[in-house]
């Protein structure tokens, strides 16, 4: 066994442990940075209409930070079967370990834990991550965790997705997540839009900008269930086979899209049907609406000099 590198072959020292994805992170903190900023001064708002802030706020930044942070999740579509497989290349040694497939729109994420973790006087325990974003080159990362000696079941997965691999997955998943993230980028901006028309009195257009919001968003969702409609290359390991499905970001993404073309609908609706509600919910002039009540009513002017004058008989005389 030689040396490359200064590292052994078939590394049982450097472990790739399951890790959170720091740009879902970074996003979900500072949108929860935002929505607690916003209770703090929820207090300062006095009345009924606090609750109505507090609901329109939080329901902006919940769709907002959904339509940021699914680009950055790896639970589009995912897959996991637990089977008895061979471990390292060149090696008779297999190992029962449980299998994870998770597929994002800017790569792929493959994970091995063994089944107990520490087996062959080693730790099983890899998550390892292939991107075809644009700037990164997949085959290039696939080559080298083959000169790093990653276990089969990683390899095979992974050479599964490569752009020369006869199943076309690289293809299909590359191609979809494009076109989902464009789309997805196209209903943030959106929302955005949504957001300063529903705070000016120009709520029709708000709801217009909401109902293209969730419009974008059920798109990239076709985007890639455009996938399903071709015939994807079986993934096996022995006796048993790794089958794939929707993961939770696929449908927060399509929960998100009908919540907004709810709400999109709700504003325009209710634009025709009841303006003066709308209004009232949208809470756009909280200190007027006792001067839009007096508006409402006739507007009678008194001079209390003329009044005096009427009351009083004015008598001239002329003497000469």
């Amino acid at each position: 066994m030689t040396l490359w590198d200064g590292e052994l072959p078939f590394y049982p020292q450097t472990l790739h442990a399951a890790s959170f994805s720091a740009p879902l992170l970074i996003v979900i903190v500072v949108f929860l940075a935002l929505a607690v900023s916003f209770l703090l001064i929820l207090p300062g708002i006095r009345g009924h209409s606090r609750w109505f802030w507090l609901v329109r706020v939080l329901l902006s930044l919940f769709i907002g930070a959904e339509i940021v942070a699914v680009h950055f999740s790896a639970e589009w579509s995912v897959g996991r079967v637990s089977t008895n497989t061979s471990y390292k290349a060149f090696s008779a040694a297999r190992v029962q370990a449980d299998i994870g497939l998770h597929v994002g729109l800017e790569g792929v994420n493959i994970t091995l834990t063994g089944i107990p973790v520490l087996q062959l006087n080693e730790t099983i325990y890899y998550n390892e991550q292939f991107r075809w974003r644009l700037g990164e080159n997949y085959a290039k990362e696939y080559t080298e965790a083959l000169e790093k000696g990653l276990p089969d079941p990683v390899l095979y997965l992974a050479e599964k997705f490569t752009p020369s691999s006869p199943c076309g997955l690289h293809r299909q998943y590359r191609l979809a997540g494009h076109y989902a993230s464009a789309t997805l980028w196209v209903a943030f901006c959106l929302w955005l839009l949504s957001n300063a028309l529903l705070s000016m009195p120009v709520p029709l257009y708000g709801g217009l900008a909401l109902l293209a919001t969730g419009a974008f968003s059920l798109f990239s969702v076709l985007s890639f269930v455009s996938i399903s409609s071709l015939p994807l290359c079986p993934l096996r390991f022995g006796s048993s086979a790794l089958t794939s499905h929707y993961g939770a970001a696929f449908w927060v993404t399509l929960a998100t899209g009908i919540l907004c073309l709810f709400l999109g609908g709700a504003v325009v609706s209710l634009h025709y049907a009841r303006p003066r509600a709308l209004r009232i919910f949208l809470d756009q002039s909280v200190k007027n609406r006792g001067n839009q009540t007096r508006e409402d009513s006739p507007v009678n002017f008194s001079n209390p000099v003329h009044k005096q004058l009427e009351a009083s008989d004015l008598t001239i005389s002329t003497s000469l």
